[in-house]
């Protein structure tokens, strides 16, 4: 790994103030057991802010983005389609400017992603963002989970293992959105 770069929505939430707005903005305020439970996670986490791709803005003109039996998957690819390629790039940009060689030199891109399927794909889009040769082998791994960032490292170095010279850009995306929902005791994932 010779470089690596990071990018952040820009609606961010304090972590010690995180429960009492996801409370609110999920119109969960009565579950005041959950509401404690969830707040001391949030103060024992270590996690100092949070950045999300929806404000409260977007759950109220998208309530059904909280009710837990409400189709909503295309409302999140909607809002997925609209901040992922451009926040991958530009924490892509950082890693090669770190890197400090020029994107001519970049062989393959691994994109890898649990927080949706973009059509056209996302590695594509990146690799128009980037100004990549449309040459560049394009690999997109999605829906793998929490492990999916691991998977792509590892394709990673196997393509720059087998493939002499090859220059690989791995570039990742994990947004909270597709496991957003109304709080529910026995959905402890919804949370977070």
């Amino acid at each position: 790994m010779l470089a690596i770069g990071t990018a952040n929505p820009t609606n961010s939430i304090p972590q010690d103030k995180y429960a009492d707005w996801y409370f609110r903005v999920t119109k969960s305020e009565h579950l005041a057991n959950l509401k404690e439970k969830m707040k001391k996670i949030c103060l024992n986490s270590g996690i100092k802010k949070r950045y999300l791709l929806h404000t409260e803005d977007t759950i109220r003109d998208h309530p059904e983005l909280a009710v837990h039996d409400q189709p909503s998957l295309n409302v999140r690819q909607d809002i997925l389609a609209a901040a992922m390629p451009e926040l991958v790039a530009e924490a892509a940009a950082r890693a090669i400017a770190e890197w400090g060689r020029p994107t001519s030199d970049i062989t393959h891109v691994v994109f890898t992603s649990y927080s949706g399927l973009l059509i056209p794909r996302a590695d594509l889009r990146l690799v128009t963002l980037l100004g990549l040769r449309r040459s560049v082998q394009r690999t997109a791994m999605n829906y793998l989970g929490c492990s999916s960032a691991a998977a792509a490292l590892c394709v990673a170095k196997d393509i720059a293992g087998n493939n002499h010279g090859a220059r690989v850009l791995v570039a990742g995306a994990e947004f909270s959105l597709m496991l957003f929902r109304a709080p529910q005791e026995d959905h402890i994932e919804n949370r977070f």
